[in-house]
C-alpha cells in the first residue's frame, strides 16, 4: 500500500503591507507610551523604552561601516561591465555634478523657508546646562576637518574608531586598485560581494525589528523631551519639516518626471519602505541595501547603482548637509539678534554645496551646522548656546533630514542613468516587492 509524501509545510510568506501598518501603529503607541512615562514619572518604562531604541540602534549601527566598505569596493568595480575607465569617469563626474545641483536647489529652499517662517524670533530659552557643556565639548566643524579626518592613521582605526569618512575614503583606494588589477583581483572582489551579501541578509533580519524598535525610539524621544522645550521649537521643528517636504515632495519629483523620465508615483511605491524605515531609524548607512535595491527596482543598472548609491550614502545629504543648515543658521541668528545679509546668505550657500562631504563623517549634521555658522562669523558662545537649544528636539528633526538623504541619494542615481541609457524601462515599470523584507529567511 503507497502511501503519498506528506505536502511540505510551507514557510508563512513576510507581509509589507502589514509590516508598514505595524510601524505606523508603533509610532503612534510608542508616542503614547512616552506620554505616559513623562506624565507619570515612571522611571522603568523610560529605561525599557530608551533599551529597546538604543539596542535596535546598535543593531543597525554595526552593519553600517562593512556595508560602506564592501558596497563601495563592489560598486567601483562593477562599473567594468558599462564601460572602461574613461566611462567610469564621466559617470563619476556626472553623479558628482548632481550632488552639487540638488544641494544648491535644497539649501536655497531652506534659505526661503528659514526666512518665511523666522524660527527663533522673540524666543526666549535657556538650554540645559548639561547640554550646553556636552555641545562646548564637540568638535566644531571646520574646513581642516575633511583634510585632517580623510587619512586613517591605520586601516583597523578607521573602521574601530567609526570613522565614516575615513572608511569611504578607503573604500574608494582600495576599490580603484582592486578595477586597476582586473581578474588578478578577482578573488577579493568576489570576497566583497559575498560579504556585501552576507551583512545585507544580517540587516534583513534587524529591519523586520523595526516596529519594536520604532516604539522604543519614538517613546524614548517622547518622554526625555516632552513638552519642555518641544512647544517653544514648533517654528524650528516646522521649518524642516516643511523645507524637507518640498524638496521630497517637489523637488525630486519634477526632477523625476523631467529629467529622469520616472513617474513620481512610480517612485514612491518603490520607495516607500525605505523611506520609511530611513525616517524611523535615522540612519542613511542603514538603509543602504534597501537604498540600493531601490535604485534597482526603478530600473538602474546594477553595476551603476552598485557605485553611486553606496557613494551618495556618505556624501549626498540635502536634510542635513543643505536644508537643515540654512534653518539653523537663520534660527541662530534671530536666537541672538544678529541680522544676515545677501553675503551672508551667498555664504550658506556655498558651504552647503562644496562642504556638503563633510557629513560623511560621525558628527554629520552637527559639523555642517558648526561650518555654516563658523563661516558666517557666529561667536563660539553663541554658536554652542543655539546648537544647545535646537539640540532638545533634534531627533524630531533628523527623521524628517534622514528620509530626505535617502530619497536624495536614490533619486540622483536614477537621474545620471536616464542620460547615461542606464536605466530598464522594463524592470521600471514592472512590480516589485519591497527590498530585503521579502527574501527567503
Amino acid at each position: 500500500m503507497s502511501t503519498s509524501p506528506e505536502p511540505e509545510r510551507r514557510r508563512p510568506r513576510f507581509n509589507p503591507r502589514l509590516f508598514a501598518v505595524a510601524v505606523v501603529a508603533s509610532l503612534v503607541v510608542g508616542a503614547l507610551l512616552g506620554w505616559i512615562a513623562k506624565a507619570t514619572d515612571a522611571q522603568w518604562l523610560i529605561t525599557t523604552l530608551d533599551t529597546i531604541g538604543s539596542t535596535f540602534t546598535n543593531l543597525l549601527t554595526f552593519t553600517v561601516l562593512p556595508l560602506i566598505f564592501t558596497a563601495i569596493v563592489v560598486g567601483i568595480t562593477s562599473l567594468r561591465s558599462v564601460g572602461g575607465g574613461r566611462t567610469a569617469a564621466r559617470l563619476g563626474g556626472k553623479t558628482a555634478l548632481w550632488f552639487a545641483i540638488t544641494s544648491l536647489i535644497a539649501v536655497v529652499i531652506g534659505i526661503a523657508v528659514g526666512r518665511l517662517v523666522q524660527p527663533g524670533q522673540g524666543l526666549v530659552l535657556e538650554p540645559d546646562p548639561e547640554r550646553l557643556k556636552s555641545i562646548g565639548e564637540k568638535t566644531q566643524g571646520s574646513w581642516l576637518d575633511l583634510v585632517n579626518g580623510l587619512i586613517p592613521s591605520n586601516l583597523v582605526s578607521a573602521f574601530s574608531e567609526g570613522e565614516t569618512l575615513q572608511v569611504v575614503f578607503v573604500a574608494l583606494i582600495i576599490g580603484a586598485a582592486a578595477y586597476s588589477l582586473g581578474d588578478t583581483a578577482k578573488p577579493f572582489v568576489d570576497f566583497n560581494r559575498s560579504l556585501f551579501e552576507v551583512i545585507q541578509r544580517v540587516l534583513g533580519w534587524i529591519i523586520r525589528l523595526a516596529p519594536i524598535g520604532t516604539l522604543g525610539l519614538i517613546g524614548n524621544a517622547v518622554a526625555t523631551y516632552g513638552n519642555e522645550f518641544f512647544a517653544p521649537l514648533l517654528k524650528l521643528i516646522g521649518a524642516t519639516y516643511a523645507g524637507c517636504a518640498l524638496v521630497l515632495f517637489v523637488v525630486y519629483p519634477v526632477l523625476l518626471r523631467f529629467v529622469a523620465k520616472v513617474s513620481p508615483a512610480t517612485f514612491f511605491a518603490k520607495a516607500w519602505t525605505v523611506l520609511q524605515f530611513a525616517f524611523v531609524s535615522r540612519s542613511s548607512g542603514a538603509s543602504l541595501p534597501l537604498s540600493r535595491q531601490t535604485a534597482e527596482n526603478l530600473g538602474v543598472s546594477s553595476s551603476y547603482a552598485n557605485f553611486a548609491v553606496p557613494l551618495a550614502t556618505t556624501t549626498k545629504m540635502d536634510g542635513c548637509a543643505a536644508i537643515y543648515p540654512a534653518v539653523g543658521a537663520i534660527f541662530i541668528a534671530n536666537l541672538f539678534g544678529i541680522q544676515l545679509g545677501v553675503v551672508q546668505y551667498l555664504t550658506i550657500v556655498a558651504v552647503a554645496v562644496f562642504g556638503s562631504i563633510a557629513t560623511a563623517g560621525v558628527t554629520g549634521w552637527f559639523t555642517m551646522l558648526t561650518l555654516t555658522v563658523s563661516a558666517l562669523g557666529f561667536p563660539p558662545e553663541v554658536v554652542a548656546t543655539g546648537i544647545a537649544v535646537a539640540y532638545a528636539v533634534d531627533p524630531i528633526m533628523d527623521m524628517a533630514r534622514t528620509a530626505t538623504n535617502v530619497a536624495g541619494q536614490i533619486v540622483v542615481p536614477t537621474v545620471v542613468a536616464r542620460g547615461e541609457g542606464l536605466i530598464d524601462d522594463e524592470v521600471l515599470n514592472a512590480p516589485s516587492d519591497p527590498p530585503l523584507l521579502t527574501a527567503k529567511a
